[in-house]
């Protein structure tokens, strides 16, 4: 079988843009079994809710939800048990240092294939308080009526 070039996605955390402020992303592999793979080239993945941790030098993604493989029988696994990233230590040392400080976050941004390869976009987020979702959502507002402003304009 032939590997696949380039990237194709597969899930987004789209509230995560809406409650945090993204300050930095970082690329990392995610361990999984046959199963789950399969599960995730379906679609049947759910990012909303999960989280990043790092724990024992290792880092981890907590409350991601891969939907049980329905051929898989015996070997699915627990739809939200914790998955292994696959990072540099050195990167670990540095999102350890990032997340204890005070207000920042590890959020999954998006799951995608990367040249046949499952990755998680990670990313190193604050959050934001309800007056700057309100911000963000008129700014945004505006954006959007100039556009179509501009275009009924033409």
């Amino acid at each position: 079988m032939p590997v696949q070039k380039g990237i194709k996605p597969i899930a987004q955390n789209r509230k995560a843009r809406h409650d945090y402020f993204i300050e930095s992303t970082y690329e990392c592999g995610i361990e999984l079994v046959g199963t789950e793979v399969k599960s995730i080239r379906a679609g049947k993945v759910n990012l909303k809710d999960s989280y990043a941790q790092v724990k024992g030098g290792e880092a981890f993604v907590i409350g991601m939800h891969v939907s049980p493989y329905e051929q898989g029988n015996i070997f699915n696994r627990d739809p939200f048990r914790p998955r292994r990233l696959l990072l540099h230590k050195r990167e670990i040392r540095k999102l350890l240092s990032l997340s204890q400080a005070d207000g920042y976050s590890l959020i999954p941004l998006q799951l995608y294939f990367k040249d046949g390869r499952v990755k998680l976009e990670l990313a190193v987020a604050k959050g934001k308080k309800l007056y700057d979702k309100r911000q963000s959502l008129a700014a945004r507002d505006a954006k959007r009526d100039m556009e179509r402003r501009m275009k009924n304009a033409e």
